[in-house]
């Protein structure tokens, strides 16, 4: 069981970094600015040592990111995420090191008190990338996406400081959400690259066969299986809402803006028709982030906010995945 952490006790502002820890800080913030187009937005809403936090493990999973996604032989992606894992180990048990990222990864875990095995599942997930490329079922899919963004949510919940033991499960749930979001806006990119997300239990389920991705067709039941993906994706997303007032008030704001940003994608691909095959992947505009990003900068927001007023009805209204819990 996870404990809870005080956002008092626990992560109170540290002493100002050394120089060689300050450039190295600079160094992740620029990889985030550059890469990070969504969750950068959140960033830039907290204080410089949080923001600063985020940043650091952004380039982390980067990293490993590009081992798993660049060109290469299996066996070479394989050593180089083996690699990775040994190098964080070295490192944060007081190895030296003089790699920009390093530096600053071992000073957030140390600064936030981030549990290791967070870091550990983060790079098995890459692994997975390298060695599945379907999922049977959700409950499958499920653990994927815990080690690929659940841990992340979890990463994240230590930098913007808890107290209450419900949070790690509320942070995965939001986690999982994001992911979730991701699969689906990136349906036909993800088939290109041989890897089909979507559970075969479901593509089943409404007689859809994945080489459609390949040609973007768009039909009655690719529809309806698009939009049974986005009624689970948003009830990861009602559950994990209710992590918002339970984090430090100072990491609120940029709790709301990423996962206002990442609930407004499913709310694009509904307004497509449910439509993830034909077209660019959807997005929200720089111009609707900015809009996002200034409503949270001065507080306009609020815990119902979060997804919009036909979202929370449905799952009141009891659609397919209310009263059950998301799976």
């Amino acid at each position: 069981m996870t404990t809870a952490r005080s956002p008092e006790t626990l992560h109170s502002p540290a002493d100002m970094p050394d120089p060689a820890v300050a450039a190295a800080y600079l160094h992740c913030r620029k990889i985030a600015r550059t890469a990070a187009r969504n969750f950068y937005y959140g960033f830039v809403l907290l204080p410089g040592a949080k923001r600063d936090a985020l940043c650091a493990l952004y380039a982390f999973m980067r990293h490993a990111d590009d081992i798993s996604d660049e060109p290469g032989t299996m066996e070479e992606k394989r050593k180089g995420l083996g690699c990775l894992r040994t190098e964080m180990d070295r490192t944060l048990t007081g190895g030296a090191t003089d790699d920009p990222v390093w530096m600053a990864l071992r000073d957030t875990v140390q600064r936030f008190g981030i549990p290791p095995r967070c870091l550990h599942d983060l790079i098995t997930g890459a692994e997975m990338d390298l060695t599945v490329s379907s999922y049977e079922t959700f409950e499958d899919l499920r653990k994927y996406c815990y080690h690929v963004a659940g841990a992340v949510g979890l990463c994240c919940l230590y930098v913007f400081g808890f107290a209450d033991p419900r949070c790690p499960e509320l942070a995965e749930r939001m986690g999982i959400a994001f992911q979730l979001t991701n699969i689906l806006r990136d349906v036909r990119g993800d088939y290109a690259m041989g890897r089909t997300y979507l559970p075969h239990e479901d593509l089943t389920k409404f007689g859809v066969d994945a080489r459609e991705f390949k040609d973007g067709k768009v039909g009655q039941n690719s529809i309806a299986l698009v939009r049974y993906e986005i009624d689970r994706a948003m009830e990861f997303y009602r559950e994990g809402w209710k992590l918002l007032p339970l984090v430090s008030e100072d990491s609120r704001a940029a709790l709301w803006a990423m996962a206002r940003i990442y609930s407004g994608i499913l709310e694009k691909i509904e307004e497509r028709g449910a439509d993830v095959l034909s077209g660019a992947p959807a997005r929200l505009s720089t111009t609707e982030k900015i809009w996002i990003l200034l409503r949270a900068r001065l507080g306009w927001f609020k815990e119902s906010d979060g997804l919009r007023e036909s979202d929370r009805d449905r799952g009141r209204a009891g659609g397919p995945f209310s009263g059950s819990g998301a799976r």
